[in-house]
């Protein structure tokens, strides 16, 4: 079956369900390039066209009398929601698993004495400064307030 009168029809055959599929394609590619954000002109239709003609002649490519649409969107959905055997490895000769992380990087030796050390003498430090005294400065003796 094709579209027009006898001895008038359009230059190309196709069949209706082409037909019904391109004018949805059509506007499936529209509304992407919107959503692409190309503005609706002169040459993004004509492309827009181009796409549709390309994308229905692989789709109706797949349509006959023996399948028809319905059969291929079913068979597609189908597809698209079978369960799926997973491929992921369940473990295996080397696992992570019993790796520690730490906050911090790790030091040498020499480093970690040395850390140490300057730590300790800064806690000298704090504890001698606390009780020195300074010449000259006056220090107030804490106030009994009730």
């Amino acid at each position: 079956m094709w579209l027009g009168p006898p001895r008038a029809t359009f230059p190309w055959r196709a069949r209706y369900v082409s037909w019904g599929v391109g004018v949805a394609v059509f506007l499936v590619v529209l509304t992407v390039e919107r959503n692409i954000g190309i503005g609706f002109s002169f040459f993004s239709t004509a492309w827009a066209v181009v796409i549709t003609i390309l994308l229905t002649r692989f789709l109706t490519s797949r349509i006959s009398h023996e399948r028809p649409l319905g059969a291929v969107a079913q068979m597609l959905q189908r597809e698209l929601t079978a369960p799926r055997q997973t491929t992921g490895g369940a473990g295996g000769a080397v696992s992570a698993a019993r790796i520690r992380v730490q906050p911090t990087r790790p030091r040498s030796r020499s480093a970690q004495r040395r850390d140490k050390r300057q730590q300790a003498q800064r806690q000298a430090g704090r504890s001698n400064s606390r009780n020195k005294e300074v010449r000259g400065v006056r220090t107030t003796a804490p106030s009994k307030r009730s």
